[in-house]
Parts: structure tokens; C-alpha cells; sequence
């Protein structure tokens, strides 16, 4: 480093060449400021130099961190999206239980709580180790086939608010199961035929204009109408809060759009059965529609039928049509113990619709969309008259009370 230093100083102050060296150099004085001061610029220089090497280094060392803990980031969030992905894809579709989860859940309470029973098999109200309450049906051996759990699993993947919702099944050792939604308050039938308690009139027309709208979601599927095939007062569960959740899709079909199908089988049941389906094996999303029509009459007269057969089928449609036609007056249709609650204009509209629902062609049936909007208007409207009403007999208590603290 000193000879460097020396060699560096001489370079400086070199002698110009043609000087004479005896007679042209500094003074002695003179060589040793200039040395002392090439000496300070060099120590500057240095430190510069050191200074920055020093701030280059603390920089490439914080972004070597920094590009660490992106990385490391970035890993655990592509560990975190795998895990959701598996999860997701675990619980996209149909959750298969083995048949030992199945009777830990049946056997919640070292007893089993039946809920009733359909041509398809046994339904029992169960219990998931989550603590959520479900209806598990036991199938009965020879209503399921392979063909049959494939069209379930497909079905099971359209969701609606007003669907029951299917989360899984179980077919083990000869057993197969279904598991679905619980809804706590059963099915209309029981709610419509109750003697302890009655089915408010605007708690009716909320049910037609839901089922009406799972219908429309059905029939206008993307992927082409779906055709229930069963719709009935026992197959239109409620919950808790009343909300319509139609259920069972064991015989439902999915039709390319305006397609008609025959079918060898002509399966549901047969008082809510379209006749051109009974008659002539066809199915079309018409064939719902008469079923729905079928349903509402039900709803209007209070019927206290729950499995129609053609004769009770027929009878409550020529009345319904005889109302209409005005050869029978309106009251005799009314379901007497909603009669005071009922708004009479929505009463008629229902009623005309739910007449050209059951016409026996499906020619002369109005469209899905078009039940939808009229069932929706009555809703309306009866929500905002019963409001009035309630309103308004409030008022008029309150007038009587007044009049009896003054007497």
C-alpha cells in the first residue's frame, strides 16, 4: 500500500519533461504540502469508495430477504389455494357416506326418529357430527338402480333457495341411503290438513308464487328443462320459517328445451298426473305445470285430500272450472277457515290460472314464466292489503278500547 502510495505521489509531481531536475523542481516546503495534500484526496477517495461498497452490500442484502419472503409467501399462499381447492372439490358435489356414519347419525339418540314413508323407502330425521339436523331416506332395494344414482347426483348439483338441498348418499353392502336438508316444519299436507293450527291465507300465496319461481329455475334451466314429474302437497317440504322447499327428485327428467319425450315407464302420482303424460307416455315441461295447478286448487279450497286419485282429481277441477265459468258462486271454493283472511281479487287471479294449469291439453297451459309473474303480483298485493287490514283492525281496537274507558 506504501509503495502504491509513493508511486503515485512521484506520478504528481513529475518533473515536465525538458526541465532541468537541479534548477526546475518545488521547493522542499512546497513538495511536502502537495504531498500531504494528495495524501487527504486519496483518503477521501477510500472512504467514498468503502462507503459505498458498504451501502451496496446492505442493499443487495435486503432484497435477497425481501425476495425470500416473497417467496416464501407466495408458497404458502399456493398451499393455502391447494388446501381450499381440495377441500372445495371434496365438497362440490355428493358427499358419499359410509353406511357407519349413516347409523351414527340415525342412532344419534340411541333411538330412531321416523319422519314417514314413500314409494321410494323410509325417511328418518338425523343427526352430523357438525351437529346439523338432516332427513336421511332408506331406499328401499328395489326402487334405486345405477342409472337412477346418476341422475341424483346430477340433480344434485342445481341449487335453489327453494329446492331441498341433497348432500350426499350412501350405497354400501347393499344399503344405499339419501341425505338431505332437514326441514322442521314437514310437508304441506300436514301443514294444510291441521286441526291444531291453521295455514294463514298469505302464508299460501307465498308458497305458490316460491314454488312457482323453483319451476321457472327448473324449467329454464341452461342446460334444458328439468321436469320434476311428482309435484304434490307431500313432496313440498316447509321449513321453520315456512319457506317452500320442493323435494324428492327421484323421478325428475332433463328434456332439451321445447323437447318431448316418451317414456315406456309413466311414473308419479296419478291424481296430480298430466293426462296427456297418463294418456299418451309424453313428458314436457307442460307436464309440471298442470301438477302445480293441481297443487293451488288444493291450496284455495283447503281440499282435505292428500292423495288425489282421478275421481277426487276430476271433482276438484270441475268445481274450480264451474267457479270460473260463474256456474257456481265463489264462496263454495273458499277454504272456510281462511275466509275472513282472504283478498278476494288475488283469490280470483290464482284461481283463473290455476284453472288454465289444468286444462287437458297442454296446449291451452300459460308458460312458467307466466304463472311466475301472476303468482308474484298476487303476492304482492296480498302482502300489502293484509298489512292495511291488520293496520286497520289494530285502529279499530284501539277506537273500541278508548270507547269503553269513557264509558
Amino acid at each position: 500500500m506504501g509503495k502504491a502510495l509513493s508511486r503515485l505521489i512521484l506520478v504528481l509531481v513529475a518533473v515536465p519533461a525538458g526541465c532541468k531536475a537541479d534548477h526546475d523542481f518545488v521547493s522542499d516546503g512546497e513538495y511536502i504540502m502537495v504531498k500531504r495534500s494528495t495524501f487527504a484526496v486519496l483518503i477521501v477517495f477510500a472512504l467514498l469508495v468503502v462507503g459505498f461498497a458498504i451501502a451496496i452490500t446492505k442493499y443487495l442484502r435486503n432484497k435477497t430477504k425481501a425476495n425470500e419472503a416473497t417467496a416464501e409467501s407466495l408458497k404458502s399462499s399456493s398451499q393455502g389455494n391447494r388446501v381450499h381447492v381440495e377441500v372445495t372439490s371434496r365438497w362440490s358435489g355428493l358427499y358419499r357416506f359410509t353406511k357407519e356414519e349413516i347409523e351414527r347419525a340415525i342412532n344419534y339418540a340411541n333411538s330412531r326418529i321416523y319422519l314417514g314413508s314413500g314409494s321410494a323407502g323410509q325417511v328418518y330425521q338425523g343427526v352430523l357430527p357438525s351437529g346439523q339436523l338432516v332427513a336421511i331416506k332408506h331406499i328401499h332395494k328395489t326402487a334405486m338402480s345405477g342409472s337412477f344414482m346418476r341422475e341424483v347426483e346430477q340433480l344434485s348439483k342445481v341449487r335453489h333457495p327453494n329446492l331441498v338441498c341433497l348432500f350426499g348418499y350412501c350405497d354400501q353392502e347393499g344399503d344405499q341411503y339419501l341425505v338431505y336438508e332437514y326441514c322442521a316444519n314437514g310437508n304441506l299436507a300436514q301443514n294444510l290438513l291441521r286441526s291444531d293450527s291453521v295455514l294463514p291465507w298469505e302464508a299460501r300465496v307465498k308458497i305458490l308464487r316460491d314454488c312457482a319461481s323453483v319451476l321457472r329455475f327448473l324449467h329454464t334451466h341452461p342446460d334444458g328443462c328439468i321436469v320434476h314429474r311428482d309435484i304434490k302437497l307431500t313432496n313440498i317440504l316447509l321449513t321453520e320459517n315456512k319457506v317452500p322447499k320442493l323435494s324428492d327428485f327421484g323421478l325428475a327428467k332433463m328434456l332439451e328445451m321445447e323437447e318431448t319425450k316418451v317414456f315406456t315407464d309413466v311414473r308419479g302420482t296419478i291424481g296430480y298426473m298430466d293426462p296427456e303424460y297418463i294418456t299418451h307416455s309424453k313428458l314436457t315441461c307442460s307436464s309440471d305445470i298442470y301438477s302445480f295447478g293441481v297443487v293451488a286448487l288444493q291450496l284455495l279450497s283447503g281440499r282435505k285430500v292428500i292423495e288425489l286419485d282421478i275421481v277426487a282429481r276430476d271433482s276438484l277441477t270441475k268445481k274450480a272450472k264451474d267457479v270460473v265459468n260463474g256456474k257456481k258462486p265463489l264462496e263454495e271454493f273458499i277454504d272456510p277457515r281462511v275466509r275472513n283472511e282472504v283478498i278476494i281479487e288475488d283469490f280470483v287471479l290464482i284461481l283463473k290460472i290455476a284453472v288454465l294449469c289444468v286444462a287437458s291439453s297442454s296446449i291451452g297451459r300459460p308458460t312458467i314464466k307466466d304463472v311466475f309473474e301472476e303468482m308474484d303480483k298476487a303476492l304482492r298485493n296480498t302482502t300489502i292489503k293484509t298489512k292495511a287490514r291488520k293496520e286497520m283492525n289494530a285502529a279499530n281496537l284501539d277506537v273500541q278500547y278508548a270507547k269503553v274507558l269513557d264509558v
